[in-house]
């Protein structure tokens, strides 16, 4: 397992390295064969909270299954332990759906996720041409075909609204989307000649 451990402000000690690597180490019980667990760590200042530690932990597993949590606390060792058995539950939760059935039935993929930050602008900035909207993170991934059932699965896992994903009989880049009445929509490109 390859971890990786990014702190956006501020710096990691050792002593919270080793219980980070300790604490997540322990996920391969749950998951076997995880290639990467990428960490995140920010601390923040909260109004109603105080000094806040923000850690986002990123799990690339066997046939490209992909989790992820983040938590907030005041302490990084709680912010860890809280967002382990997120992790936790949440494998256990991605397992119990496939080996109910027996087996997993399909390879699976990565993960597309864009999140560009974008603020509704008021009538009054859309005047000025430096308050428009912009494009304030760009994430480059590795695409591998998939159905849309795991698809599904892997959005529900990351928790978000929207998933990117190659369609495995097609070949295409497909958009799957949660609807407001809490279905799935799912967009399938068309070239025009």
């Amino acid at each position: 397992m390859d971890l990786i451990v990014k702190s956006r402000n501020g710096k990691i000690s050792e002593r919270q390295r080793q219980h980070i690597e300790q604490k997540l180490s322990r996920l391969d019980r749950y998951l076997d064969h995880i290639a990467q667990v990428t960490v995140e760590h920010m601390e923040e200042m909260r109004r109603n909270e105080g000094n806040v530690h923000r850690v986002q932990v990123t799990v690339v597993g066997d046939h490209g299954v992909l989790v992820r949590a983040e938590r907030r606390a005041p302490e990084l060792y709680a912010a860890i332990d809280e967002v382990y058995d997120t992790l936790q539950r949440q494998i256990e939760r991605y397992k119990d759906k496939h080996w109910r059935r027996g087996k997993l039935r399909r390879q699976g993929g990565q993960i597309v996720e864009a999140l560009p930050e974008l603020t509704a602008p008021s009538l009054a900035d859309t005047q000025d041409e430096d308050q428009r909207p912009r494009i304030v993170r760009t994430k480059e991934f590795q695409v591998k075909p998939m159905y849309s059932d795991e698809a599904v699965e892997q959005m529900e896992l990351l928790g978000h609204n929207f998933f990117i994903f190659q369609d495995a009989d097609t070949g295409k880049l497909n958009v799957l989307y949660r609807r407001q009445d809490g279905n799935y929509g799912l967009i399938v490109p068309e070239v025009s000649s």
